[in-house]
């Protein structure tokens, strides 16, 4: 679960990290009397949405205009920065084309920065343990600067049974070039993020930038919090600063009926179960010269309904030319998927190619039921034909 940057510093500031002062807004009036709060002269005006690079992004309706980060100096221009954000739709390098509505924006105190950093604490899957990154080059994409700059990429693993220790604020504080009152005001604030990934579940933590103020003061800039959605049962409080506005309305409606989707940006909608299988199912699309358009595993246990609701899910997405459905009869068993293909294709007055690849448990009855459906459901013998079968299909009707 993602979180937007202002419900970000909140958190932090509770667990101690140094943030500027600010004040969220839904109006421009509301944003002008954020802005009266504060200190001034310098404010800063953010676009709230949950995706990274709003400063270099562009609104839709204005794409030679300013992002969705602007630095103002009087309190008039807070008002119009925030007139030209809320109600309009910023694209960035992390949103879709059809980029996301800012629906808030969050009015923040000027900083004197001296220095840009970058910090983060993710998951490393490899050694199973939490890990802090960081860069002297704050403010650009992490990606950009390990592909081109590896070197300016500092990493500390730091052995969930021993926790932090003051050495892992040292050995990055020294990768950074911080001396003095600046490295350890640094180590303090990893200490803090540390704490604050561990104790809320965090599945990512990201400052970028993090500064050094002309004072030598460190402060996070920008936050960026993420959550274990596996772990929310044990944070309630969590749960209600979920912006559901922000999620694709296909991913809440599968939610409902316990399905794992993911909107992603091809064209051939894929039905299966299990994670593995669909991720081989989409890897072979690729493969065949089509991209898939989500990601969804109807699970083990999967009812007729839940299928249906699967299948009407796939074919909201306009995009979807063509559907493969790839399901192994292990658990789940392959008449109950039959039998929600049919019903599901009947409903929606199926207009697009189908391909379904059954195998396993009741594989002759769920062959069957196909067959005698009368619906034109192109059969597949394996994988590699299924996908063979939908991208050519998908290619014929275009």
């Amino acid at each position: 679960m993602n979180i937007h940057e202002y419900q970000a510093k909140e958190l932090l500031k509770h667990y101690g990290v140094a943030v500027p002062d600010g004040h969220v807004a839904w109006t421009p009036e509301e944003a002008v009397k954020a802005a009266e709060q504060l200190p001034g002269p310098m404010f800063v005006v953010k676009s709230q949405i949950h995706a990274g690079g709003r400063g270099a992004g562009r609104f839709a309706d204005d794409p030679n205009g300013k992002g969705g980060v602007r630095v103002v100096k009087s309190l008039d221009d807070v008002r119009a920065a925030a007139d030209a954000m809320i109600g309009h739709t910023l694209v960035t390098k992390q949103t879709s084309p059809a980029g996301r509505v800012v629906r808030r924006v969050y009015v923040e105190a000027g900083c004197d920065i001296a220095r840009e950093l970058y910090l983060s604490l993710l998951v490393d899957r490899v050694s199973g343990r939490i890990t802090v990154i960081a860069s002297t080059e704050g403010g650009m994409d992490i990606e950009t600067v390990a592909a081109q700059r590896p070197e300016k990429i500092h990493r500390v693993a730091i052995d969930p049974a021993a926790g932090y220790s003051p050495f892992h604020g040292r050995r990055l504080a020294a990768g950074l070039g911080l001396t003095g009152a600046a490295a350890l005001s640094f180590g303090k604030l990893v200490k803090a993020l540390y704490q604050t990934f561990i104790d809320l579940d965090c599945s990512v933590v990201e400052i970028n930038p993090l500064v050094v103020t002309g004072a030598g003061a460190v402060m996070a800039l920008d936050a960026k919090v993420a959550f274990d959605d596996n772990a929310l049962f044990r944070h309630h409080d969590l749960k209600k600063l979920r912006d559901e506005a922000e999620e694709d309305p296909k991913e809440l409606e599968a939610e409902k009926y316990n399905l794992n989707y993911v909107a992603l940006d091809g064209n051939i909608g894929c039905m299966v179960n299990g994670a593995g299988l669909a991720m081989a199912t989409m890897d072979i699309i690729k493969l065949y010269g089509m991209a898939p358009a989500n990601f969804l595993d109807v699970g083990g246990g999967a009812t007729k309904e839940r299928v249906t609701a699967a299948f009407k899910i796939i074919l909201s997405d306009p995009n979807v030319e063509g559907i493969l459905v790839n399901i192994f009869g292990g658990i789940m068993r392959c008449d109950v998927i039959a039998e929600g293909v049919v019903a599901a294709a009947r409903d929606v007055q199926l207009s697009v190619p189908l391909v379904v690849r059954l195998e396993g448990t009741n594989v002759a009855l769920g062959r069957e039921i196909l067959v005698k459906s009368n619906m034109p459901i192109i059969p597949a013998d394996n994988l590699a034909d299924a996908a063979a079968k939908i991208v050519a299909a998908v290619r014929e009707a275009a």
